[in-house]
């Protein structure tokens, strides 16, 4: 009796074994819902600024390391100091510099303040496959914490490199986010998306942050973030990042219209389709290059492609003093001309119009 039993046993578990080589993903695959709840603790909204404290960029980025975070170059590149916040909460984390950066597949290693923080487990890029399912984490357009899924729709090569190509929905604002396998793995970065196409989105393969990790080094400031010109990034045959495509241009300055100046200039929006919503600062320089004022500007309605619409502004009395040192009193109107010192436009956000 006791031989009989104790092979049956032996089959089964023979058997089950069988069946858990075969079909390893049923065995460690997670539901949505649990690839989000493990992920938001490690995911960050990144805030760049420049050294007057005004914003330059917005993206994503996730934990790799204690207080390391992985990201985008072209989220922190121009910057000289910034902030991390974990989704959900409310603390602030000092950006202190980069350990790691690889401007050719527009990667970087932040340092930050935080110590406690959820690393991110990195999975093996070179198995993803075409059709399998995937997760993208970040925050589009500002909104914290959003999780979208899709699939691998294609694994593109650029030159030597290679790029994954996804379904899963990816807008400014989610670069440098993780994207994630069924296991709740990081196989890759979001890096840009096609404005005009149809869902075509792109992410850098996670075992080119294996390799970056691997060389990362003492802490060096953020202004070192710059690439080089020499280095072609693996964007360059994708057409810009995502947040491209809107520009300042034209500005024009009127000191007769208001005692402290009237500005404009013109939205210009180099996409086919129309956007809306666009945010951007007008920065105002003295002769000497320090900034002077900052106007935020707003343009609400749509901008079809390919067109431009103008924008006004009042400006504050300083800037006023670069075209007359030694105004009369009381104030005596000006002919229109523009300020001596530098003006920069800087297109912080917008969207694709539906």
């Amino acid at each position: 009796m006791n031989g009989p039993v104790s092979y049956l046993r032996t089959v089964t578990l023979s058997f089950f074994s069988l069946v858990l080589m075969a079909h390893p993903i049923s065995v460690y695959a997670q539901t949505a819902q649990q690839i989000a709840k493990k992920a938001f603790p490690s995911v960050v909204l990144l805030v760049m600024e420049d050294a007057n404290g005004q914003p330059v960029s917005l993206g994503s980025g996730f934990f790799v390391r204690e207080g390391e975070i992985a990201s985008n170059l072209h989220v922190v590149e121009g910057a000289s100091r910034g902030y991390a916040k974990v989704v959900g909460q409310t603390t602030k984390y000092d950006i202190e510099g980069i350990t790691g950066i690889d401007p050719n597949r527009d990667l970087v290693i932040l340092k930050s303040s935080a110590s406690r923080a959820l690393s991110m487990s990195l999975g093996n890029s070179d198995a993803v496959e075409v059709g399998e399912p995937v997760y993208a984490v970040g925050n589009p357009q500002g909104l914290e914490g959003t999780f979208s899924q899709g699939i691998v729709s294609s694994i593109r090569k650029v030159g030597s490199d290679k790029l994954l190509q996804i379904t899963a929905p990816i807008s400014p604002g989610s670069s440098g986010g993780p994207v994630l396998n069924s296991k709740g793995e990081v196989i890759g970065v979001s890096v840009a998306t096609f404005i005009g196409g149809q869902n075509l989105n792109f992410a850098i393969p996670s075992n080119y942050i294996k390799a970056l990790l691997s060389k990362t080094g003492a802490i060096r400031p953020l202004v070192t973030t710059k690439a080089p010109g020499k280095q072609r990034s693996i964007l360059a045959d994708l057409g810009g990042r995502s947040s491209e495509g809107v520009t300042g241009e034209n500005f024009t300055y009127d000191g007769s219209v208001h005692p402290t100046g009237e500005y404009s200039f013109s939205l210009v929006n180099k996409l086919r389709e129309p956007v809306i919503l666009v945010y951007c600062l007008v920065v105002f320089y003295d002769l000497q290059g320090n900034p002077i004022d900052v106007a935020k500007a707003f343009y609400g309605p749509p901008i079809a492609g390919g067109l431009a619409k103008r924008v006004k502004g009042l400006v504050d009395e300083s800037v006023e003093k670069l075209n007359n040192p030694t105004p009369a009193f009381p104030y005596v109107p000006s002919p229109p001309r523009r300020p001596k010192g530098k003006i920069e436009i800087r297109v912080l956000d917008f969207q694709i119009a539906q």
